[in-house]
Order: C-alpha cells, then structure tokens, then sequence
C-alpha cells in the first residue's frame, strides 16, 4: 500500500498555530534546519494521511525512507543516511503518534514529562527533574500535539477554551494551557502512567517503606478500615493507594472514582467512573461528587476516590459511615493532622451552614488512618508518617502517631538514611482487629517496624 499522492491539507505534523502567540521568536537560520524544514514539506505534501493512518508504524516509516532518499537524490540534498531515517522517525511519530514525546513515552525510566517550551522539555528520572534533549519545532508543533490528544477524547483545546485535562490510550495524564494563559509558549505536563504495579514488597524494596510497615498497612486494608492517604503532588499517593488496594480480598464489589482513570485494580469486580468536564455550551458536567452519590446506589462493597479536592469530601465521609468500611482516598496535603483539617475545610466548600464540630465528628467517625507520603530530597517517596484518628476530645480531633520516619544521616551518594520508629501504642480500632483475628498480626507488625 502506497502513502504517496498529492494531499490538498497539510498534515497534522505541520500544522501551523492560528495565534502568533504560538510562536516563539525566530532563531537564526540553521543551514541543515532549513534543508531539513524543506524536505519534511516535500514529503508531506506527497502522503494520503488516510492512507498513511492504515499502515502499522514500521511500514510507514519504511516508506517515507524511500521517499525521503528519493527526494533527497533529485534535490541533491546533502543529507546523511542518518538524518534521513531520523527524518522518517520524526514524521511517523508526528502522523500517528505523539511527535517528540514518543521517546519519553517508550522510555521506563521517566516519571513525568514537562513541556515548557519548544526547547525547554523536562523529565522526571528516579525521583529527580533534568533538561531533556528532546526537542519540538515551535510552539505551533506542541499546539498540535495537544489538540491531537483532545480530539482523541471527544474534547477541544485553542485560545477561546486554552485549558485541557485528559489522559493518553495508555492511560498517562495529561494537562495541557496554550496562551495567553501560558506567556511564552503551549506547555503540556503528563504523569506517566506505570506499566510495573507496585506492590507492598516492591515499595519495600525501592525503601519506600520498611517491611514491618508494609505489614502494618496490608493488615489494616485487609481490616477493612477506612483509610486516607496524603501527601503532595508527585509523592506517590497514587502508587501507595494501589499498593493497599492489592490486599482487597477478589469477592468484594469495588467502585473507583478519579479526575482521570489512573487506579490498577486487579480484582475482578471493579466499576471504574470518570468525571466529566462541561462541554462548548457550558453544560453536561459531571464531577466527583454527582459520581459519589451515584455510587451509593450501586450496592459497592467499598468506594475508592481517586483524589479529593473539593465538596465531595462531605460525600465521602458519608459513605465511610454508611456501611462502605474499607473505603481508601487520597488528599493533598503536607502531614497526617493538616489531611484532618484541608478535609474540614472541603466539606465547608459545599456544606457552609455545617457546624465545626459537626463536621469534625463526621471525619473522627470516618476515617480510622491516615498515611503520608513523601518525596524527600534524594529523589525517594517515603511513607513519612502512618497516625490514627483516634476520636474527640472538646472541639479536637485526637491522633496518635503509630510510626514515623526520622532522618538520621545522609550517605557519600546523597541517599538519605533513617529509621521507623513505632509507638507500640493500642489502636482505637483493636475490637476491629480482633473481629478479624489479625490482633496478634498488628502488634508483631508493630515490633518490626
């Protein structure tokens, strides 16, 4: 099957920006730049896209190489073979893949992609941000980019609505802003979605977490208790949520609610919901609250929230008290006790005539443990702290810490060195440990930590 024949719109690859804004001020003239810039119109102006989308990526990058080669000959174009092939690989990757960002994608080791500008690409390996060599054309190729990884959602991106959330087919999360909202250039951040599911014994062995730990929190999924993870952006919540919802046993019927599908769930009966972003006119939203409410009619076993961020913190808190025991979230936040307090403020969002102490009740009778979460400075997510919500006393929430990390010195490679340090206290939710005959399990957790 031939991709060559003369084409009436240009392809997606060259796609140009209709706001100057797109655009980043000219460089000077590159002798191979402008060659390369020359031939890559050439050739696009000789594909069918429909033609080309049909093929597999190997067939396609094959012809354009002998398009390419042969263009190159007529013009007597002083490319070597190598520019050629890389030539090829830039337009294959532009017409049916994500261009530039293909090699973060395939790439393992990188975390998270940051798009600041055309020749300001960042990444995220092991735990620490570095300058990419990757490279786009302009800020009208990250535009197109962008607007490609909408349109495979059913959404829009431009100047009149410059915002954008999405995730990729593999199931990475995408946020993209174009100007003039972003000054200098369309910029595009994605959380890689990871093809290896940590488990418990892999957090351990990445000294994420201390293997008595580890036991702590399997005991506790498997208790049933309602447990909060917190931590912030880039921390590992997600990571650590998975990790616990692992240890579910496979007959119980799990709902899942997230911004965007992250969560791995491995059980068999799982329901995953997604919100859903207002469309042009401004209607047919749909978010985590509508999705939480909705849950409870579905007869779950237990109500998995990917994060929460707003008023359906309230919703929440209603199903951990409804009978939805084992019910796991994340929050955004920067210790276990300031978790209880961004929670209260949540839950006021949409329940401002609320009492205080009201609310507080709620959130001591719903949840039993909070997590947190941590990426400390050598690049490691650590659990920090591990503290139960033991009830009230006045107008205040009683925690006591079960373990914590403490810092003890930091190693010739920058490796930070430490230790859990547990409090061997009774937790308030022994009668559910001894319900599930797991009591002697916990405190010889305890001792290990």
């Amino acid at each position: 099957m031939k991709v060559f024949g003369r084409r009436d719109t240009p392809a997606v690859a060259n796609e140009l920006p209709k706001n100057a804004a797109l655009q980043r001020p000219a460089a000077p003239p590159d002798p191979l730049a402008t060659q390369l810039a020359s031939l890559r119109e050439r050739v696009l102006n000789q594909i069918d896209p429909t033609t080309a989308a049909e093929l597999s990526a190997t067939a396609l990058q094959r012809q354009l190489e002998q398009l390419i080669n042969q263009i190159a000959d007529e013009d007597r174009l002083e490319l070597s073979g190598r520019e050629q092939t890389g030539l090829a690989e830039e337009l294959v990757n532009d017409m049916i893949g994500y261009g530039p960002l293909e090699l973060l994608l395939r790439d393992d080791q990188v975390t998270d992609i940051m798009v600041n500008g055309p020749s300001r690409v960042f990444v995220e390996r092991h735990g620490k941000l570095e300058l990419s060599t990757v490279r786009f054309r302009d800020g009208g190729h990250i535009a197109s980019i962008a607007r490609k990884i909408a349109a495979q959602i059913g959404r829009r991106i431009d100047e009149s609505s410059p915002m954008l959330d999405a995730r990729l087919t593999d199931g990475s999360r995408v946020n993209a802003v174009f100007p003039p909202l972003a000054l200098d250039s369309p910029c595009l951040s994605i959380r890689k979605f990871a093809r290896r599911r940590l488990d418990f014994s892999g957090l351990a062995a990445n000294g994420s977490i201390s293997r008595g730990l580890a036991q702590l929190l399997g005991i506790a999924a498997r208790c049933r208790l309602n447990i909060l993870v917190s931590g912030g952006t880039g921390s590992g919540k997600t990571t650590l949520l998975n990790a616990l919802s692992q240890l579910i046993d496979p007959g119980e019927r799990i709902v899942t609610i997230e911004d965007a599908a992250e969560l791995q769930l491995q059980q068999p009966h799982v329901v995953r919901l997604e919100t859903r972003p207002p469309n042009l006119e401004g209607a047919g939203q749909v978010t985590q609250r509508d999705l939480l409410r909705n849950a409870l009619r579905m007869r779950p076993d237990r109500i998995i929230v990917g994060e929460v961020r707003g008023p359906e913190a309230f919703d929440m808190l209603q199903a951990m008290n409804t009978g939805h025991d084992g019910s796991i979230s994340t929050v955004h936040a920067n210790s276990t006790r300031d978790a209880l307090i961004r929670t209260e403020n949540m839950v006021l969002m949409g329940q401002l005539s609320l009492p205080s102490r009201a609310i507080r009740i709620q959130i001591a009778s719903a949840i039993d443990l909070i997590v947190q979460v941590e990426r400390m400075r050598d690049g490691v997510r650590r659990v920090t702290q591990v503290s139960e919500v033991c009830g009230m006393e006045g107008e205040v929430i009683t925690m006591n810490d079960l373990a914590s990390f403490e810092f003890e010195r930091e190693d010739s490679q920058g490796h930070i060195l430490g230790r859990y340090v547990s409090s061997n206290l009774r937790p308030s939710f022994t009668s559910r440990l001894e319900y599930f005959g797991l009591e002697r399990a916990w405190m010889s957790a305890m001792q290990d930590v």
